[in-house]
């Protein structure tokens, strides 16, 4: 703009020198970060200024920005650090009259909407196409390299996923999910049916790799992320959060065996046990060891001196204080593992140990334990105590600890169940166990959100009540846990339910944490007495179920106590030359199927007590 030019009120754009301008009052945009200054000064700076400024001439002849105001801030910043910037004059349109201007001003502010996350992917996406690295693209935008990398990270997955997400089909954590897929047809099969749905993120990954294995498997932990992909397996990585999924699984269930076994090897070759033995298990049923009648050797004690019993009562204090460093903690531990021994050369001879890998993906290794072959011979080298006194071996239970396991989950479940209508035996066992009268440390209900199991391993014949369904899983509760906005109104709706709903959410929660045996066998067996607890109702014993897992002697015994008759009988004859699985078949006909029961003879006595037959392992 020359000396000689005037700046005209008619609603053109015009040339103005810097200094005329000034944030007039008509601007709604008062209260502007710093930080988006800076952001956009360096943007400005970087590509120009893009968009005209709008403004009013004042009778003092300068004129008032009402439309640009962060625009002016952002130049009026790049002025003041450079020297050699071109913003001596900027383009501004005059209104014609205030009324003008002040329309001007409300109609950009109303009308300025920020860039959905699905026009910023694109927008991105395409500068990225054009060469423009991550800074530049963050200046362009005025955003920060942060944003840009996560918007980047989601501008290769396929157009129709971003056309759901412009759309609002999905939520920008659906699309996200969706960046783990290396499958775009299976990707557009699961958007066509997660389109307008509330589906977790988590379940779409399962639906995209749904025998992807977590790294924090303790397989995974054991065998090792590296040595998995030297074998040639494959990962995936979750662009927006730091889990990794092995998409190999047979790959990675052989490396597991193979690792173990050679560390069940070691055991033997190294460490000098007499035998070894390698277990999938994350952990060791000690009741089955008393059922394989194995004894245990302790390692042999060692000796402090008095002066290492002296730093051991020093370090300990300060351990117990919490300012211990490492290397009195190192020191400690050495300490401590002369304290509690090691197996002497004789012991390993005549005993072996269980190699275990726990969820942390650490090998575990009870040891010292001593077959009942071994013992003899372990007690005349003087390494196994002689018993005191013998007992005649118990008969070997017919049922297998899973198996046990399973019969005493489908008992807790018919208690639950049974509970359910019993609100005031719940509300009075309630008052009870949060009273003195139960004691200080007893637990009638399950109050830590405990959720006992409820549910077998084998579901056939199994009919699971709903509504003791324990909901989301605790390790995943706060990738899939829900929280409601408002409490007060989700309150306030919950109360128009009534006394009535809210006591049967209060019978429900209570009775699902019951756990197996509550207070002991006998009282456990008084609240499944009172309750009314039938586990018939929701079992049917089937050859899957329980027939097929128990032995075919037991099987023979269990057909002579169902027709009340013995071994001799020609049913029970013709049923004992039955292969196996054939016997399993026929005890569930027996159970279930009303022609099967009159060839084999059932009485109405009979019958009735099949219906209502349960296995003593419950």
């Amino acid at each position: 703009m020359t000396k000689q030019q005037t700046i005209t009120a008619d609603g053109t754009i015009q040339h103005i020198p810097l200094e005329k301008l000034y944030i007039t009052d008509l601007n709604p945009r008062t209260t502007v970060s710093e930080a988006h200054i800076d952001s956009l000064a360096d943007s400005i700076e970087r590509f120009g200024l893009i968009h005209n400024l709008a403004g009013i001439l004042d009778s003092d002849g300068k004129v008032g920005i009402v439309a640009g105001g962060c625009r002016l801030r952002a130049i009026q910043k790049i002025v003041e650090r450079s020297e050699g910037h071109p913003f001596a004059t900027l383009p501004v349109k005059l209104a014609t009259d205030a009324a003008e201007a002040e329309d001007w001003a409300s109609a950009e502010n109303a009308a300025r909407e920020d860039m959905t996350p699905a026009d910023e992917i694109r927008a991105f996406g395409r500068m990225k196409k054009r060469g423009a690295s991550v800074p530049e693209i963050a200046l362009a935008f005025a955003v920060s390299e942060a944003r840009v990398y996560q918007r980047l990270a989601l501008a290769g997955l396929p157009e129709p996923v971003l056309d759901a997400l412009a759309a609002g089909e999905i939520s920008l954590g659906t699309a996200k999910a969706f960046t783990l897929s290396q499958d775009e047809a299976l990707t557009l099969d699961i958007l066509v049916q997660v389109k307008g749905q509330a589906v977790s993120e988590a379940a779409i990954k399962n639906a995209l790799h749904p025998d992807a294995i977590k790294a924090t498997d303790r397989r995974a932990r054991f065998v090792g992320i590296e040595a998995y992909e030297v074998e040639g397996g494959t990962v995936t990585r979750d662009l927006f959060s730091d889990e990794v999924f092995l998409a190999s699984p047979a790959l990675l269930d052989r490396l597991f065996e193979e690792k173990l076994d050679a560390a069940r090897a070691d055991l033997v070759e190294s460490e000098g046990w007499a035998w070894a033995e390698a277990r999938r298990e994350a952990w060791l049923n000690y009741y089955e060891l008393d059922q394989m009648n194995l004894a245990r050797l302790y390692p042999v004690e060692g000796d402090l001196t008095e002066d290492e019993t002296q730093e051991y009562d020093e370090l300990a204090d300060l351990a117990n204080g919490g300012v211990l460093d490492a290397e009195g903690e190192a020191r400690l531990a050495v300490l401590q593992a002369i304290l509690d021994g090691e197996y002497s050369d004789d012991q390993k001879a005549h005993s072996g140990c269980i190699l275990l890998v726990n969820n942390a993906g650490k090998g575990e290794v009870p040891a010292g334990l001593v077959r009942a072959e071994d013992k003899k011979a372990a007690i005349e080298a003087g390494v196994l105590q002689a018993p005191q006194m013998t007992k005649p071996d118990a008969p070997k239970s017919p049922y297998s600890q899973k198996l046990v396991a399973d019969m005493q989950a489908i008992r807790l479940a018919a208690v639950q169940a049974a509970l359910l209508a019993k609100p005031e035996l719940v509300l009075d066992l309630l008052g009870f166990g949060l009273s003195e009268a139960s004691g200080s440390f007893e637990s009638v209900f399950g109050f830590r959100l405990e959720r006992p199991t409820n549910v077998p391993s084998v579901e056939d014949g199994f009919d699971h009540e709903p509504r003791l369904d324990h909901g989301t899983d605790p390790t995943a509760y706060w990738q899939n846990g829900t929280r409601v906005e408002d409490l007060s109104e989700a309150f306030a709706i919950f109360r128009e339910d009534g006394k009535k709903a809210r006591n049967a959410k209060i019978t429900e929660a209570i009775a699902r944490t019951l756990p197996y045996q509550a207070g002991g066998a006998e009282f456990f067996g008084l609240i499944a007495e009172e309750a009314g607890a039938e586990i018939r109702k929701h079992w049917t014993p089937t050859a899957e179920n329980f027939f097929s897992r128990v032995s075919a002697g037991h099987l023979v015994d269990l057909l002579c106590e169902f027709l009340d008759c013995d071994a001799r009988d020609e049913r029970a004859a013709a049923f004992a030359k039955l292969k196996k699985a054939e016997k399993a078949d026929k005890m569930e006909k027996l159970v279930s199927d009303p022609t099967t029961q009159k060839l084999m003879k059932l009485t109405p006595e009979q019958k009735t007590k099949l219906d209502t037959w349960v296995p003593d392992c419950t």
